[in-house]
């Protein structure tokens, strides 16, 4: 088991490494080998630390859902993190890239929670809590120098989560997720495309995972949440001056602009 000393020790590491804009060396050297639960001991200890210097928490983000993204970064599980409100970028306002360190973007849907999912669920129970959806933009950020990163080391780092843009809401109805096709453009050229199928068969199957799962770890899904339930396609890198447009059929777009502190913006 984790010692308190030593998830002490990997959640400063990375807080530290987000304070003075140094990405840091991976934390799995302070953990057991493939200990996801003492990773998610880890990622707590940071998440209250934010909570007490005022965050409110927004929501969760699942990440890894995608293979083709678990094929990325080396890993072959989902995981979850914490979103808080500070992370929610406004639509049409740019977004400050110097607030990252490794930044990288994916696609996604979100899920607005009208009600709690604090049981096991399955995805015709996470339809019938889901008030809204809306296309997404992850901006996936990584604390741990070069992305050297295993299933401990982004847990331990809140799933590797940065900030997130969210397109406009509308109703679930009977729209088919699994069908949805994602087209994600970086200044006008194509650099990602997937499908609903590619977020763990379903997206819908993905946020039931999550409210099974954070409730395993005492963290149940709330009304009021947003939820990003993962990526649909291949993540992309983010450069300074980007502006990415993500297209999901039958739900919206959404787009993200970077600053570009080298030209002035």
């Amino acid at each position: 088991m984790i010692t308190t000393v030593n998830a002490t020790s990997a959640a400063r590491r990375l807080w530290l490494a987000q304070a003075e804009r140094t990405p840091c060396a991976p934390v799995r050297d302070l953990l057991p080998p493939g200990d996801v639960p003492a990773a998610y001991q880890v990622q707590l200890v940071n998440v209250r630390e934010r909570v007490a210097a005022g965050a409110r928490p927004a929501g969760r983000k699942i990440g890894l859902t995608n293979p083709i993204i678990q094929a990325q970064l080396g890993v072959d599980q989902p995981d979850f993190g914490v979103l808080f409100d500070d992370m929610n970028c406004p639509t049409g306002e740019p977004v400050d890239i110097g607030r990252l360190l490794q930044p990288r973007i994916e696609a996604e849907i979100a899920f607005i929670l009208a009600a709690d999912l604090d049981d096991r669920v399955d995805p015709a129970a996470v339809a019938a809590a889901t008030g809204q959806v809306a296309a997404a933009l992850e901006i996936v950020d990584s604390r741990v120098a070069g992305w050297d990163i295993t299933i401990t080391d982004t847990v331990a780092d809140n799933a590797s989560s940065g900030l997130f843009v969210l397109g406009d809401r509308r109703a679930l109805g009977d729209l088919d997720l699994v069908a949805c096709a994602m087209t994600m453009r970086r200044d006008g050229a194509t650099v990602s495309t997937g499908r609903g199928a590619d977020c763990l068969g379903d997206p819908l199957a993905a946020v039931a995972w999550l409210a099974s799962t954070a409730r395993e770890y005492g963290q149940p899904l709330r009304a009021g949440e947003i939820i990003l339930s993962g990526a649909l396609g291949p993540m992309v890198p983010v450069r300074p001056g980007d502006a990415f447009t993500a297209t999901v059929t039958g739900i919206g777009s959404v787009t993200a602009r970077f600053t570009d502190p080298g030209a002035g913006a």
